[in-house]
């Protein structure tokens, strides 16, 4: 039981881990810095799956969790034998659930833009969002660019 809270503990530490990709989601660093707008209206909108994060967290909370969990099994040679397996074992369930949890629900947005460029771009949100034939600004700054209202 213990360690299924310790598992249930590291998967909600790395959903908070997780950064939004969605055109409504600004990071601190962004606040403040000029950005290039430019308008166009959708010409398509299609439902795309963002994947999720794949960093070490969630490998070495799982292979800690894992590793605890093993070493309470056997005696002896057997408890360290059974701890490593539980290591690496819950190092890959940790990895899998990392990027599982992180795992958004995206669009690509296709907009033309004024001038007749055509641009896809895509962000974190509900399809819904946008229609084909909506009035948007595409909003540019430092090589991201996110599709608004």
């Amino acid at each position: 039981m213990k360690t299924l809270s310790l598992l249930l503990l590291s998967v909600i530490l790395l959903a908070g881990c997780a950064s939004s990709k969605s055109g409504d989601v600004y990071s601190r660093d962004q606040a403040r810095r000029e950005q290039t707008v430019r308008q166009g209206v959708v010409e398509s909108v299609r439902a795309v799956q963002m994947e999720g994060t794949k960093s070490p967290v969630g490998t070495v909370a799982g292979a800690a969790v894992g590793g605890i969990a093993g070493s309470t099994l056997g005696h002896g040679k057997g408890s360290a034998v059974t701890a490593v397996i539980g290591a690496v074992a819950g190092g890959l369930a940790g990895a899998v659930i990392e990027e599982g949890v992180t795992r958004r629900q995206a669009m690509e947005i296709t907009v033309q833009l004024d001038g007749g460029r055509l641009i896809v771009i895509v962000q974190e949100g509900d399809p819904q969002e946008f229609r084909p034939g909506d009035r948007v600004r595409v909003l540019s700054s430092g090589g991201e660019s996110r599709v608004t209202r």
